[in-house]
């Protein structure tokens, strides 16, 4: 399959922190459409937009031309990226409705031009990006993959030890069983020389008193 690559729309816009923007795209059958979005917040202090950690965003993707079937709705940080495939050929509403943002009443006085929104929306759109989107893709699929073969790494490794472990327990736990039997085998023996010890020297103190009185 022969991918089709258009060039990226890359725009932005002002919008507040209550209210949604939406626009039209119409997309061929089967177009693969890949989004990098980016919310900033207005700081009076300084007069500009700066990144806005607090804001979410809701996006949705809306078929226009199938009573509005939706097939996006994704809830995102200030920033970040959806992906979506056209279906059919058509006409398909984008929004993005940001909260967690102040609104704009109190903010708008000291922006520039005094009728921007809170709110700065920067949105790079690429249509028919087939190829990047499979090559980055893949270039996760991969890192997946080696972090999972260094993980089944591990685990060998981990497993081997455990075996070595084992092993050396088995061998002191033979060691310290063969001790114990040669202790107990010694005792005995030396309790067989001291009984048969004390048995003669017996016999040799009775044989020793019955002398004595026959004298």
């Amino acid at each position: 399959m022969v991918a089709l690559i258009l060039p990226t729309n890359a725009l932005y816009f002002y919008m507040d922190a209550t209210t949604p923007r939406c626009f039209m795209e119409e997309l061929p059958k089967d177009t693969l459409v890949v989004g990098h979005y980016e919310a900033q917040q207005y700081e009076p202090s300084t007069n500009t937009y700066v990144p806005a950690p607090n804001i979410n965003m809701l996006i949705t993707v809306d078929e226009t031309f199938d009573n509005d079937h939706r097939v996006v709705n994704q809830r995102g940080s200030s920033s970040g990226r959806f992906t979506f495939t056209a279906a059919d050929a058509g006409d398909h509403r984008i929004c993005f409705a940001p909260s967690g943002a102040p609104t704009s009443g109190w903010l708008s006085s000291g922006m520039p031009g005094g009728d921007r929104g809170a709110i700065k929306f920067t949105l790079d759109l690429a249509i028919g990006e087939t190829s990047s989107i499979e090559s980055t893709d893949k270039g996760k699929i991969d890192d997946i993959v080696q972090k999972v073969r260094d993980l089944n790494g591990r685990l060998q490794d981990i497993k081997r030890e455990q075996v070595f472990q084992r092993e050396r327990e088995a061998e002191f736990r033979d060691q310290s069983e063969a001790t114990n039997a040669r202790v107990v085998k010694w005792t005995f023996i030396q309790l067989v020389v001291l009984g048969a010890t004390c048995a003669w020297q017996l016999t040799h103190l009775r044989s020793f008193f019955i002398k004595q009185k026959l004298t």
